[in-house]
């Protein structure tokens, strides 16, 4: 489901997420080609495709996947060198949260999904009963993954996973991935034929990868398979399930758009604090629309997604359910304001930082070794900004009497050239 940060990449589409994760910078989607960028030295495999094919077949059947299964799949693949290049690219540069934000809250998406929610509504007032999900954070969804259904990739996913097996860098998730794609086609929900996605695996109007498949897809439509590339019940339905396996909470909002006061401590602004929305209000904070939220007593975290001088927002247990859908902080908040957005809102009263250039991936990896220089501790010089290098940041900037938001900047990357 799976996958393009400077807001943090993570599982839109959840294979392309733990590939990708070490690589990309930013939300991008599962069905484009990978950004250009820098390629990763590649190992050499140490045996044939069809050395690796033999012994996968043995595991395969070991695994419960019959010979004929397997060797149906089988026909004909052999590895896709353009797997092998998107796995491999670390793209040098990335697109800051507000233009990652303009293109998948565009006007055409926002009415797309208004008629959509339209056309769809009866099987999304079944939706809504049987899981307790507002079909406008599912169909919010289904809009960001695959464009509610018109871009589910092209690639065969048994080729994808093979490729990512036999020589990607995890092998051991591709084998993984691999032997549930093999699992499901055994049990008849789709043909091999049809059984296309992403590079990565990730399938369908879903973008489901095939461990996520098993274990949340389902037939909503009653045709006895669980078929979320040509039943949009079905994938809808799953998006659904997977949501409420996450914690959705019925009722509740994904989150809302605040003010902080003068003087407030920007280190607070962490999704590993919680607190109740009330004390949050009592520190000064205004929710920006004026309408105060229908559950005071929710644990809330306080997001800056663009640093103390972008928009803020605190963000619910639902926030946190599309984080495990995609673990990308952008994606997350994409689908919040596009789902509200269905509704008539999701206009924010912040304005973005636009002056902030996104530190490209050798400047994050440079800030990150300037950090270990001064004595903090942000993890691997990886150029992936994640919590660790986010606490090294406050630290830093906490020592030198700046807001301590944990948002790397050209400025904080500057200050730091300075002391080194």
């Amino acid at each position: 489901m799976r996958k393009p940060v400077s807001p943090v990449v993570g599982q839109r589409c959840l294979l392309v997420a733990a590939l990708s994760l070490a690589s990309f910078g930013l939300l991008t989607s599962c069905t484009e080609p990978p950004p250009k960028g820098v390629a990763t030295e590649r190992a050499q495999p140490t045996q044939s495709f069809a050395q690796w094919r033999d012994g996968f077949r043995a595991q395969a059947l070991a695994a419960g996947i019959s010979a004929s299964t397997f060797d149906s799949a089988f026909e004909g693949i052999e590895p896709d060198e353009s797997v092998v290049t998107a796995d491999r690219s670390q793209p040098e540069f990335s697109r800051p949260v507000w233009q990652y934000l303009e293109s998948a809250v565009s006007s055409a998406r926002v009415h797309n999904g208004q008629d959509r929610l339209q056309e769809n509504a009866e099987v999304l007032q079944r939706i809504d009963a049987t899981y307790g999900v507002e079909r406008e954070a599912v169909v919010a969804i289904w809009g960001m993954e695959s464009n509610f259904g018109q871009q589910m990739g092209s690639k065969n996913v048994i080729r994808s996973l093979a490729t990512l097996a036999y020589e990607g860098r995890r092998p051991d998730f591709g084998r993984d991935q691999l032997i549930a794609a093999l699992q499901i086609l055994q049990h008849g929900d789709v043909p091999a034929s049809n059984m296309i996605g992403s590079w990565a695996g990730a399938m369908g109007q879903t973008q489901f990868i095939p461990t996520t498949y098993n274990r949340y897809a389902v037939d909503f439509d009653g045709d006895g398979r669980r078929d979320i590339w040509g039943s949009s019940p079905d994938a809808l339905a799953s998006t659904a399930n997977y949501l409420k396996s996450s914690g959705w909470q019925q009722g509740q909002s994904w989150g809302f758009e605040v003010r902080l006061p003068q003087g407030f401590d920007y280190a607070q602004a962490d999704m590993d604090i919680r607190k109740p929305m009330n004390e949050w209000l009592r520190q000064g904070i205004k929710v920006a629309s004026g309408n105060l939220p229908s559950d005071p007593q929710a644990s809330v975290s306080l997001l800056l997604p663009a640093g103390y001088r972008g928009p803020a927002f605190l963000v619910t247990d639902n926030f946190r359910a599309i984080l495990k859908y995609n673990n990308s902080t952008s994606y997350a908040l994409a689908v919040g304001l596009l789902a509200d957005s269905f509704r008539g809102g999701g206009q924010l009263a912040g304005s973005w930082p636009l002056e902030d250039t996104p530190l490209s991936r050798s400047e994050r990896i440079e800030l990150q070794q300037l950090l270990v220089q001064r004595g903090y501790q942000p993890g691997t010089a990886d150029g992936i900004i994640g919590a660790n290098t986010r606490k090294a940041i406050r630290a830093y900037q906490q020592s030198i009497g700046s807001p301590a938001d944990g948002y790397p900047t050209p400025a904080l990357l500057g200050q730091l050239r300075q002391k080194s």
